[in-house]
């Protein structure tokens, strides 16, 4: 980690201040996102964060990680649990939390602030057991999260890295079915059913190649393809779409990526094309229109507009529509693969330093899914798409 960027803080103090607060505080490992983005420091056990109105930061970890959390850490002023006699509380507290508590509450009474800002997750026993002693909580929306939406050249960069990997296993998993043979309907591979389970771990392996994994990855044939979060299972077939998700994230700097494409080996049908022919349109569209000071709704209308000007139900026109266009057009990515601006009926102003997806697609029980997603960084011109793999349906 750069000096410079350990002297970077991430500034809360004006929303500490609109809601008459002390300090804002948080607790968590470097699963959670706003942790790791605010301190840039991975721990497998939890850890506390501190800012207060002044601005001050401080960083809490077990004594093990003092030096660790020294070295790698932005926070420079790290301090330890020890440092504040946790063992003792430990011997003479019922329980850890309650220990843990108290060396909270000593760190608070030092710092001088009782009205303090967590949030909305934050673990109710510790708010209790330190509004006993005083302590005054109130859950607010997180800061971090909004400062998260505008991602610097170094994000950027972390997340076209992942985007490559992810590129090379679509490669890999289109690859499969392009060159897979077709028996009774059933697509083969190596005289092997090929499955989307065997996909899947291809995708998987091929990620790791690249120091990246995946969980829930989507390889989801035929006509239960229609649901979009389906992951799919059993074998694949000729003549009908494959939808292919990957959402990939690097082991090291925990960036996320995320890219669909929808292929179909053998004959399509005519309304199957159709479809795929109305999401290329429609994402399209969708691309030409993001830039700085776009409205996400504008974005999202002009991708609903599309649709319904071609027969297809959205969930604009008909909110409970089972089938046609589900969802949203896009959303951020980046220490998450769901994080904000979420691109759908809102006025949210894309920024400089978005990273969104593009992602429309169609939805029909009787037939399947298409669904064609790339993953884009808006810019002072536009936008700059990171996605360079092809969009090609019949494979």
């Amino acid at each position: 980690m750069k000096q410079t960027e350990r002297q970077n803080k991430m500034d809360v103090t004006k929303t500490l201040y609109k809601n008459r607060l002390d300090a804002y505080l948080m607790i968590g490992d470097s699963h959670d996102a706003d942790m790791y983005y605010t301190t840039g420091f991975f721990a497998s056990d939890k850890f506390t964060y501190l800012q207060t109105d002044g601005g001050d930061e401080i960083l809490l970890v077990s004594e093990m990680e003092r030096e660790r959390a020294k070295n790698e850490s932005r926070v420079s002023d790290v301090r330890t649990t020890q440092d504040y006699n946790y063992k003792s509380k430990r011997q003479s507290r019922e329980t850890p939390s309650t220990a843990f508590s108290d060396v909270l509450g000593e760190l608070l009474g030092e710092k001088k602030v009782r009205n303090i800002g967590v949030p909305y997750d934050f673990p109710l026993f510790i708010s209790q057991t330190l509004k006993e002693q005083g302590f005054w909580f109130k859950p607010i929306k997180s800061s971090f999260r909004d400062l998260r939406t505008r991602k610097n050249e170094s994000e950027i960069e972390n997340i076209a890295a992942v985007q490559n990997a992810c590129e090379k296993a679509m490669e890999t998993a289109i690859g499969l079915i392009s060159s897979s043979s077709e028996e009774n309907g059933i697509l083969y591979h190596d005289d092997t059913e090929l499955t989307s389970e065997y996909v899947r771990n291809a995708i998987e392996h091929r990620l790791l190649d690249f120091g990246c994994r995946a969980e829930t990855t989507i390889v989801a044939c035929g006509k239960k393809s229609s649901t979009p979060h389906w992951m799919g299972e059993g074998f694949l077939k000729a003549g009908e779409p494959i939808i292919i998700d990957i959402f990939p994230q690097s082991k090291t700097n925990r960036y996320f990526s995320d890219m669909s494409r929808t292929v179909v080996k053998g004959t399509p049908s005519r309304q199957l094309k159709d479809m795929y022919e109305a999401v290329l349109e429609a994402q399209n569209k969708a691309l030409d229109l993001v830039k700085p000071g776009a409205l996400c709704s504008d974005i999202h209308n002009a991708v609903c507009d599309i649709f319904e000007e071609k027969g297809h139900d959205t969930i604009r026109n008909n909110p409970k529509t089972k089938s046609g266009f589900l969802h949203s057009t896009g959303h951020g990515v980046g220490l998450e693969v769901h994080e904000l601006p979420s691109l759908g009926d809102n006025k949210t102003q894309m920024e400089v330093g978005n990273v969104v997806t593009i992602e429309p697609g169609l939805y029909y029980p009787e037939v399947g899914g298409v669904r064609i997603e790339d993953i884009v960084v808006v810019t002072d011109q536009g936008c700059r798409n990171l996605t360079e793999f092809e969009k090609k349906f019949v494979v």
